[in-house]
């Protein structure tokens, strides 16, 4: 159990203030009458902070599920209290904070040694970690005079992923091979060996390495590197001056539509920001959630460039390029270096004007449902 707070609310002071004054009143007039209300009322005040003082002995434990849930999709919370006293527990409320607001549950009168649970539905309206939680149990007497509460239990957090759009994969790009130059990432699928490392949930059970879990005790694993495994790289725009803040939700909205199909698709994502985030993962279903929490979070920022070095800079061909931008874009110049590295470029420009890009396929949609859809066409 928490902290344990009791204190009047605002009726209940303003009964206080008027029973001193009765009391006043009545002492200095000499009437009984004043003096006999000044007294029922500071014991209506002395009777509720007696009533409300004490917390409620009760178990109470909180399951929020799921952890990751997509905007706008229902998150939901499990409330259980439990009375493991003798006595009855008699009713109260549970408030349980929701980022910036809180929900509160009111909870019916428990015999001894019974249950109930409750269940409510988490607000997803914006993108980002929603903290949840801790609870505040509340006893308040009858005529709402005083108020006790007590913090319990621990907090927990909900990812708000952007929302996705049913989107068909990429364009898959021409694959690096690997006597072109070190492979620097955790491929896998081929027969070319690249580490011994411990195992994780998911690996596959048949690249087991039992010599090397003999020597250190602990499960270990083959890491194989797959020259020809696709790769796809995000570009998303995370400047203040070419989107909105709007405009900054349907972008991150494409992006999460395109990374989460080309990862679960089987290729190897990269997520790319000007204001300096660089995520490189490898597919399937863990590396399409590490993308979306990366995504959940991204905030605008104030840099210059949309193309950041370690992309203009690279000397090699590393598959499909998406860009994700606004309508104000400018960088023609930096699109057409990128074009020599990813053969296969496509621009995605949101809002109302047409933006000449002299770099691949341009999809040009005022927001992300129309940007996938176009997507789709032009794929399909």
């Amino acid at each position: 159990m928490g902290e344990s707070v009791t204190r009047l609310t605002r009726r209940g002071v303003a009964v206080l203030v008027f029973a001193v004054l009765l009391l006043i009143a009545g002492v200095l007039a000499g009437h009984p009458l004043l003096r006999a209300l000044g007294g029922l009322c500071a014991g209506a005040v002395g009777a509720a902070l007696a009533l409300v003082v004490r917390r409620p002995k009760v178990a109470v434990t909180r399951e929020v599920y799921p952890d990751r849930v997509e905007r706008g999709r229902p998150a939901l919370a499990r409330l259980l209290v439990r009375n493991p006293g003798t006595r009855r527990q008699v009713a109260f409320t549970a408030g349980d904070r929701l980022g910036e607001g809180v929900h509160e549950v009111r909870v019916n009168a428990l015999p001894p040694g019974t249950e109930a649970s409750y269940h409510y539905e988490l607000s997803t309206r914006k993108r980002g970690r929603l903290p949840v939680g801790p609870l505040v149990l509340e006893r308040t007497d009858p005529l709402g005079l005083a108020r006790g509460t007590l913090s319990t239990g621990t907090a927990a957090i909900v990812w708000v992923h952007p929302r996705r759009h049913p989107l068909r994969l990429a364009v898959r790009g021409t694959p690096r091979h690997h006597h072109e130059g070190r492979v620097a990432e955790d491929l896998h699928g081929s027969l070319d060996l690249r580490e011994v490392r411990e195992y994780q949930p998911g690996d596959e059970v048949r690249h087991l390495h039992w010599k090397a879990a003999a020597r250190t005790g602990r499960l270990m694993v083959r890491q194989y590197a797959d020259p020809d495994q696709p790769r796809l790289t995000l570009l998303l725009d995370t400047r203040a001056e070419s989107l909105s803040a709007q405009g900054f939700e349907e972008a991150v909205e494409v992006a999460a539509s395109v990374l989460h199909a080309a990862a679960l698709g089987g290729q190897r994502c990269r997520l790319v920001t000007p204001g300096g985030v660089d995520l490189s993962t490898s597919d399937g279903p863990a590396a399409a959630r590490r993308l979306l929490d990366e995504l959940c979070e991204l905030p605008q920022d104030t840099a210059s460039a949309l193309a950041p070095p370690a992309l203009a800079q690279s000397r090699s061909r590393d598959g499909a390029l998406v860009v994700v931008t606004g309508v104000t874009l400018d960088e023609s110049s930096a699109l057409a270096r990128l074009r020599a590295r990813y053969p296969a470029t496509t621009v995605v420009a949101l809002g109302e004007s047409v933006v000449p890009v002299p770099a691949g396929r341009v999809i040009q949609a005022v927001d992300a449902a129309a940007a996938v859809r176009r997507w789709n066409a032009v794929t399909g």
